[in-house]
């Protein structure tokens, strides 16, 4: 390789995708550029960062089912800024792996077929993936690729946390607790072994619109918030976190909803939403005043602090707490209601250091070290599918 191939990743979300363009450096994958492709925006754009240099290109293609117009077009767009014929493969977050995929893989025809077997256990997340993984092939098919898996990551959990008590048939085929975010925790760690080596057992709180929490011990995972689906664990922007089976019961029984009207409300019309009845996101909810905006961000504080709570159990102790993704990393306000929630643990926040967002937000006299460090998925999808160029 030279010192000028490239690599690109793809973190696709419901309706985004995050593009990252990388520069191979002999065993090192260092990000020189970064862009965004939001479906909800009207009129379409792609957002290119290069340094720092920011651009907003008009995508004039038409969005089809099979991405191929949109996606052909930002490649001549990229193509104005970078070297794309030194493009050598692309990387893709893919959120479901199973018990199958359980570490990065590279993508032929038949690891993609594996791939789309799992989409009933991610059925509004895995076919955004699979989309881009097929136009690329079908547009670029010199383009090597790889998938990253969020739960591979936490395949290093116990038997024990993964199930739910529900039959050992249903469990056997593949119902239980797989949990998420699996890429970020991976970076997180990374830096925790580099900036707090010392800091043994550590729960780290991925906040953002899809919102979950993780128990590292010495970097491995051994719990997560998140379980069979993206909708388990603590209130998000738009989706409940747990939730009593017998209310989808309720709503299928009584009220005679539709699966499609249920999942349609879970996924969409729930959480930080749902609560408050005006928004989604907590940077309105904080400024809005009106009591129910209040008490939808003190339930998602609320359940923040339970969940560090039952993890420190999982754990046996608790060393440190990591706040990370867009509301971890920016919203002191969300830290500090997580932070007083949690004082009869001995934590306590500096409010300078909070305010400023700092590595380290704790107080000297706090037991328990607080920080705060900025997650990065597609240096991880990046280093994993340079790895398997260099296993190739």
């Amino acid at each position: 390789m030279s010192s000028t191939d490239l690599l690109l990743t793809f973190n696709t979300g419901s309706s985004t995708v995050k593009i990252g363009i990388f520069a191979i450096d002999g065993v090192e994958a260092r990000r020189i550029g970064k862009g965004v492709i939001d479906f909800r925006a009207e009129p379409l754009s792609l957002g290119l960062t290069k340094g720092s240099q920011t651009f907003e290109m008009p995508l004039n293609a038409e969005v089809t089912e099979d991405l191929h117009g949109v996606i052909d077009e930002t490649f001549s767009l990229l193509a104005d800024h970078f070297d794309m014929t030194a493009a050598l493969a692309a990387g893709h977050r893919v959120v479901h792996g199973g018990d199958r995929f359980t570490r990065a893989i590279a993508l032929d025809a038949a690891a993609i077929d594996a791939v789309d077997a799992l989409t009933p256990l991610a059925p509004l997340h895995q076919p955004q993936a699979l989309r881009f993984i097929r136009a690329l092939k079908h547009l670029k098919p010199h383009l090597a690729q790889t998938a990253s898996f969020d739960t591979a990551f936490h395949a290093t959990q116990d038997d024990l946390v993964r199930r739910f008590a529900i039959p050992r048939a249903l469990h056997d085929e593949g119902i239980k607790r797989y949990g998420f975010h699996g890429l970020s925790y991976k970076f997180i760690a990374g830096e925790l072994l580099r900036k707090a080596p010392r800091a043994a057992k550590v729960i780290v709180a991925h906040l953002g619109s899809g919102a979950s929490l993780c128990a590292l011990d010495d970097g491995v995972s051994r719990d997560c918030s998140m379980g069979f689906s993206t909708l388990d664990g603590i209130p998000m922007a738009t989706r409940p976190g747990w939730l009593d089976p017998g209310v989808i019961l309720h709503l299928a029984g009584e009220r005679k909803q539709s699966f499609e009207e249920i999942q349609d409300l879970l996924y969409h019309h729930s959480g930080l939403l749902g609560v408050s009845g005006i928004s989604a996101d907590t940077r309105e909810l904080l400024t809005d005043g009106r009591p129910q905006s209040r008490q939808a961000i003190d339930l998602f504080t609320l359940r923040i602090a339970g969940e560090i709570g039952r993890m420190a159990a999982t754990l046996n102790g608790l060393d440190a707490i990591v706040f990370t993704a867009g509301i971890g990393e920016h919203q002191p306000e969300i830290r500090a209601a997580v932070a007083k929630r949690l004082s009869w643990l001995g934590l306590a926040i500096d409010e300078k250091a909070n305010a400023a967002n700092d590595f380290t937000i704790g107080t000297r006299e706090s037991r328990i070290a607080t920080h705060v460090i900025a997650t990065d998925e597609e240096q991880v999808i990046a280093e994993e599918a340079l790895s398997l160029l260099r296993d190739d």
